[in-house]
């Protein structure tokens, strides 16, 4: 009885600490001296031949979608990447996210796109599960498609992040 409960307790204490890791908020100082709050980049999608990793990203005032598409073109044909993002929510609407920044992080070992989300897409985004991202990757493919099995509610957990720490 004692060896069940001391298992129950750690699961218990794992759960939450996994709950609590989840809205670890970063921030740091921009070039400009903007201050940008984020939450460290999860996976979004995973095959053996391509990945997605996301996070958001905010000044307080712009909420940012921040994907990490992996394969990625090498710089000189990725900073042609503008195309804006179109994500299609569980709510079975399109939402076009307008293309912000192309950036290569850590000498171009990672490359990171920046979307911003519309303002009165935020309340959408944090409420449904993203179901399929399209994105143009200039120099790959045409559009590549991401079909979200698995870890759909990324942006929604992240969302929530900020946004119940603005609450407070």
């Amino acid at each position: 009885m004692k060896a069940l409960f001391f298992a129950v307790l750690i699961l218990l204490i794992l759960v939450n600490t996994k709950s609590f890791a989840q809205c670890e908020i970063k921030n740091k100082v921009l070039a400009d001296g903007s201050m940008v709050y984020y939450s460290d980049p999860e996976v979004f999608y995973t095959t053996k031949s391509k990945s997605l990793k996301i996070n958001i990203i905010t000044d307080k005032e712009s909420y940012f979608v921040a994907l990490r598409p992996i394969p990625f073109p090498e710089k000189k044909i990725g900073k042609k990447i503008t195309d804006d993002l179109v994500i299609y929510l569980a709510d079975k609407n399109a939402y076009k996210l307008t293309h912000y920044d192309t950036q290569y992080i850590k000498n171009d070992s990672v490359m990171q796109v920046l979307y911003l989300i519309d303002s009165k897409d935020v309340e959408a985004f944090s409420k449904f599960e993203a179901v399929v991202a399209s994105i143009n990757m200039k120099g790959t493919e045409f559009i590549r498609d991401y079909n979200f099995k698995l870890h759909k509610d990324e942006i929604v957990k992240q969302l929530a992040c900020f946004l119940n720490k603005e609450e407070k």
